[in-house]
């Protein structure tokens, strides 16, 4: 296997073929997860979830930060849209425009968390500023706080920021197993964040705590219709844990269901996987039209002799996540939005 791996980083194999291979190790996944019937599925499910209960918040936050966040801006701004949403966007159709499938699910999230404008607001894991910069943008009297583990995300968006003229927004680079704050919000949103995190029951907890008595608590969060799943490296097939998602794991769409000590579900929704799958072949599509850019900016990044092999990386990342949620029409891996609010109990 390892010989197969060594030819792909040298870019040997046809993306068709690359394709393929992903479809058969999806199958094997879903394979993997099934133990034969719903009891033995329930009881996978509530080990799992007990085992999470035992974690701590997050694990390996280092290598996540390091393996997505710590690549130059220059990288995303030339996968992206232009409103640089690291995460899935919105499709009414496949014909839309990229940028405007980014605006819409922007658009989307801030309707679904009923966010005000004048309201306070907590981006959690707010990435290149995408949601940060769109509510400081599109609600003025709003105040946000948006909150990354990345030195170079901070930079980014407070160069945005200033170029756009806004002053209601403050960035702040912490590790989420540490973060804390005396200032309470109206709203807490959290845009694909939480598939890093573990230990939900003591963040939760700790949410809930920065969060006015009537606020909401809005995720947008990668999810499988029915199997949660951590993200391992066991073999060399698992090579996206290796390098894309240490630490990380797949919930299933009622994992949260399982967490409601100091939230409680008041609103949930599917978006169907076909939005993630058209946002991937969007950014591969890019990476493909900015190669030479690319190559440049890889090479800065992890070596001149190592651009090609991170360039295979990126776009079979891209392309794993394109047939992932476009499986079975979009129906087995999905997007789900929840909202929460605080339990009184």
């Amino acid at each position: 296997m390892s010989l197969i791996y060594s030819l792909m980083e040298k870019d040997v194999f046809p993306d068709w073929l690359i394709r393929f291979r992903i479809r058969q190790l999806l199958r094997l996944r879903l394979k993997q997860e099934d133990k034969g019937s719903l009891e033995k599925n329930q009881e996978q499910l509530i080990q799992y979830v007990n085992s999470l209960k035992k974690s701590p918040v997050a694990v390996h936050t280092k290598a996540a930060n390091e393996q997505h966040y710590e690549v130059p801006a220059e990288f995303f701004k030339l996968v992206m849209g232009k409103h640089m949403k690291y995460s899935s966007g919105y499709w009414s159709s496949p014909n839309v425009d990229f940028n405007e499938s980014e605006r819409a699910m922007l658009e989307l999230t801030c309707k679904r968390a009923q966010l005000e404008n004048g309201m306070s607001v907590l981006d959690l894991g707010c990435g290149w500023g995408s949601l940060s910069l769109y509510i400081a943008e599109n609600y003025p009297k709003c105040k946000v706080t948006g909150v990354s583990n990345s030195k170079s995300q901070k930079k980014f968006i407070d160069s945005e920021a200033k170029k756009r003229g806004l002053k209601n927004l403050n960035i702040l680079t912490m590790d989420m197993n540490v973060f804390k704050t005396n200032l309470k919000f109206d709203r807490i949103i959290s845009v694909e964040m939480l598939e890093h995190m573990k230990n939900y029951e003591l963040l939760f907890e700790r949410l809930a705590g920065f969060l006015k008595p009537k606020g909401l608590f809005f995720v947008h969060i990668f999810t499988h219709k029915k199997f949660a799943y951590p993200f391992e490296v066991v073999d060399d097939t698992d090579w996206m844990a290796k390098y894309f998602f240490t630490g990380g794991q797949m919930p299933s769409h009622d994992l949260f269901l399982y967490f409601q000590k100091d939230f409680l579900i008041q609103d949930q929704w599917v978006v169907n996987g076909k939005n993630y799958a058209l946002t991937s072949e969007a950014w591969l599509s890019n990476m493909y039209k900015n190669k030479v850019e690319i190559l440049n900016i890889l090479g800065d990044t992890y070596g001149k002799d190592q651009a090609v092999k991170w360039f295979v990386y990126w776009k079979t990342f891209f392309m794993a996540c394109a047939e992932l949620w476009k499986y079975k029409n979009g129906e087995e891996w999905i997007v789900s939005h929840y909202l929460f609010r605080k339990n009184k109990a």
